[in-house]
């Protein structure tokens, strides 16, 4: 059987939420194990980082671009929140293959929607399933915009090990308080205060489980917003810009702004023209072309734009009125927001090998193929 572990990923969690003085259990954990600093996959977005921790793989094997998508031969476009986007097993399904026990616990309920098929336990804040709830011994949960749910499900996590305690766990928050509030703001605080006594109260259940907290991405305030579709319209070229970040959580972002754009040359002619175009943009940090994102950012070329595209340190990308607004608002998907912390005690590697958030997972499944070949010249 493999050994126990807990994935948790507190999401947004820039590493300023962490040093406010409130967060003494995860700080106790990193001086027993480690603490450091690793990158996220980009787009710095939470569909693209939860696929790439759970498969332990870039997006270019996995496939998963962003909480949205554009299919540009059918024109199709919609939320990522359901089955069929995901093109690699993740570490839940190798574990209950195994025979081992599963569990994902989430407050979006869209990320037990993308990842949770064949979890022997799935609970979400967002559409909770009242008989598991009570299982749990537990009220139902607050709404899942708010401070509140997310100390939900850290108590749920904490009552599920204590009850049946799973052989693997996956348990992540929602980012509504890192959009809406600065680190050093009570209500984040006191948030961060709430995750950290229930993973206390989990590591003192269970000393010896693996345990790993992370972030699927950062968190930063920016201060102009840009609308780009607006921008090429009033252009000669036809374009579908299309933002990775957009979701159906408007209380996280109201103009769906995020810091990256999949940039559609609807005529393919035009292609070289709108890359000089683009270029001449100051709002623009740096562009890829689609051969570019696949060879440095790990990025699949059939579900990506013709450009990938990142804002720079103070702007983001929506939807606008007007092709332009100055607002402050905290939101992500850039490489200002890939440095995110990593907590771990009782790995299974040295903190040196670890330098991105998913070698977490990457490295358990070097150690099931292992352990799989292993029983495999047993049987032999």
């Amino acid at each position: 059987m493999s050994k126990k572990a807990i994935v948790i990923v507190i999401d947004g969690c820039a590493h300023e939420y962490l040093e406010q003085g409130v967060t003494k259990n995860i700080s106790e954990l990193g001086k027993r194990g480690f603490f450091k600093n690793v990158k996220s996959a980009l787009p710095s977005v939470t569909n693209v980082n939860h696929a790439t921790i759970l498969t332990g793989s870039l997006p270019i094997e996995h496939q998963v671009t962003g909480n949205y998508f554009y299919n540009p031969e059918t024109e199709e476009q919609g939320f990522i929140d359901g089955k069929g986007f995901l093109d690699k097993e993740t570490i839940l399904d190798v574990y209950a293959k195994q025979g081992n026990s599963t569990a994902l616990l989430v407050v979006k309920g869209k990320v037990l929607q993308v990842f949770g098929d064949n979890v022997g336990f799935g609970l979400s804040a967002e559409h909770p399933d009242e008989n598991l709830v009570k299982y749990l011994d537990m009220e139902m949960p607050p709404y899942v915009a708010t401070p509140e749910a997310n100390g939900w499900i850290m108590e749920a996590c904490y009552n599920l090990i204590r009850k049946d305690n799973p052989d693997f766990i996956y348990c992540t928050t929602n980012d509504y308080t890192m959009h809406n509030y600065n680190p050093d703001h009570e209500i984040a605080k006191k948030q961060m205060e709430s995750i950290d006594y229930w993973i206390g109260k989990i590591y003192e259940l269970d000393p010896d489980r693996e345990i790993y907290i992370t972030a699927d991405h950062g968190m930063t305030t920016k201060t102009l917003l840009i609308d780009l579709q607006k921008k090429m319209d009033n252009t000669s070229f036809d374009t579908v810009c299309m933002l990775p970040l957009k979701d159906r959580y408007l209380e996280n972002h109201l103009y769906q702004e995020g810091c990256a754009v999949y940039v559609y040359a609807k005529d393919q002619s035009q292609k070289d023209d709108i890359y000089k175009h683009l270029k001449s943009y100051s709002f623009i940090e740096s562009i890829y072309t689609r051969e570019e994102a696949m060879d440095q950012l790990g990025l699949p070329g059939n579900r990506i734009g013709d450009f990938v595209i990142f804002g720079t340190k103070e702007v983001a990308f929506g939807e606008l009125e007007d092709e332009e607004l100055a607002v402050t608002v905290r939101t992500h998907g850039s490489k200002f927001e890939q440095d995110i912390p990593l907590i771990a005690v009782n790995a299974r590697r040295e903190a040196s090998e670890y330098k991105r958030h998913f070698d977490v997972v990457r490295y358990m499944f070097e150690d099931l193929n292992i352990s799989a070949d292993q029983d495999l010249n047993l049987v032999k």
